[in-house]
């Protein structure tokens, strides 16, 4: 298999971990907490993106050369900017178009991750 391919699907199975995570902790604060459905993704995103990091760094893109302190905060760059794509974008679906919380969270995650936070994790957090 090419390695660029192994890679990508390599980073999915991670986004997919992390978002297992994700999921759990947003429909957690979303039904049991009562929490809105954005702030439950700001809490739930930020704890299913410390799952993804670890995993991406160490094995998805395997990149433990650079400075753990540079890709971190690069990371944390991507994680704020996936929050709040995210969070807006479950409020517009949410709050504005009346979907279910939860379908507007597999949306959005599925349009946002793969657009957004593996292009910038692959070309430029965990980039060699």
């Amino acid at each position: 298999m090419n390695p660029k391919i192994k890679e990508f699907f390599k980073a999915q199975l991670s986004a997919f971990v992390g978002g297992l995570s994700d999921f759990g902790i947003y429909t957690f604060c979303y039904k049991v907490l009562s929490f809105s459905p954005a702030f439950s993704n700001v809490i739930s995103g930020s704890l299913g993106a410390i799952v993804n990091f670890v995993i991406n760094r160490y094995w998805s893109f395997n990149n433990t050369a650079a400075p753990l302190g540079q890709q971190l905060g690069k990371f944390v760059v991507v994680v704020a900017g996936s929050i709040l794509l995210k969070s807006g974008g479950i409020y517009l679906l949410d709050d504005i178009w009346h979907l279910h919380p939860l379908v507007s969270k597999v949306i959005v995650e599925i349009i946002v991750s793969l657009g957004f936070n593996y292009t910038l994790q692959r070309f430029w957090v965990f980039k060699k």
